[in-house]
């Protein structure tokens, strides 16, 4: 069965600087992922306010295409695939656990979408739906050094069943997430998605969480916690602590064009009321 076609492409490459398709080299592989960590925001509005979140191409296309808004690894990661298959990648989809912020040795549910990319021989991962330490460039598989992104560097542990992927976050290497190049299907996708976007522990439902790359920064949300983090340097933090300015502050510093619904608004209020 064949990957479903993007019905945009034209639109897609110019919101990443492309006037034309890219040839399917490393260096476009670069480029990709930086431009989309920045053009195209980590974000879990529609868990937070109760909607679902659809997973299928057209509505993934529809919704951070059209309707300016962002998403998470189902949504964002399966639209870059796509992008992938277009450009002519050797690309499979594949999955893994998020162990960030937890204890290492512990063992998640299989949640987080990427890819895998075979260049010349030489295999990567690729991944656009990772928040706020979403990697910024593709990393090679088949290595245990560190590897430098536009950003922090990162490293790959071989583990006897798959892999770790650690970024070094100020001196220390963490824990990001567990992953295997298991064969995923779509519906391994829509199970992982039903559990995040639903589930009453999903952290995707408890919290808002949203994020965005830059020239040398990261910008995170975390309920009302905003930070700048610029590489080398302190981070700038602020606490938001009204549903308007969190809009706005939405639409400013991360460029999402919000649905006007009241039971957005409430579900942000939610966010910030202090515990």
């Amino acid at each position: 069965m064949s990957e479903p076609r993007l019905t945009n492409l034209k639109r897609y490459l110019r919101r990443l600087g492309f006037d034309a398709p890219p040839a399917p080299t490393l260096e476009t592989l670069r480029q990709l992922q930086l431009r989309h960590t920045g053009a195209f925001v980590f974000e879990n509005l529609s868990t937070i306010g109760g909607e679902p979140v659809l997973i299928d191409l057209a509505s993934v296309e529809q919704k951070v295409l059209h309707d300016g808004r962002g998403g998470y690894c189902y949504e964002l990661n399966h639209l870059f695939f796509a992008l992938l298959l277009e450009l002519g990648f050797d690309a499979r989809a594949i999955s893994g656990r998020v162990v960030m912020n937890q204890p290492e040795g512990t063992w998640t549910a299989r949640t987080h979408r990427l890819s895998l990319v075979t260049l010349d021989g030489v295999r990567y991962i690729t991944d656009v739906g990772f928040g706020g330490m979403v990697p910024t460039a593709p990393l090679m598989l088949d290595t245990e050094a560190e590897q430098t992104t536009p950003h922090e560097p990162y490293r790959i542990e071989n583990r006897a069943d798959g892999y770790m992927l650690r970024a070094n976050v100020a001196g220390e290497w963490r824990p990001m997430y567990l992953f295997d190049l298991q064969r995923q299907e779509d519906i391994d996708y829509t199970i992982g998605n039903w559990y995040v976007s639903t589930h009453p522990e999903s952290p995707f439902c408890q919290r808002l969480m949203v994020a965005r790359t830059g020239n040398g920064w990261r910008k995170t949300l975390n309920n009302g916690s905003f930070a700048i983090h610029r590489m080398g340097s302190a981070s700038e933090r602020r606490e938001v602590t009204d549903v308007d300015e969190l809009i706005e502050l939405l639409q400013q510093e991360f460029d999402l064009r919000l649905p006007q619904q009241p039971r957005l608004s409430h579900a942000l209020g939610r966010m910030i009321v202090p515990a």
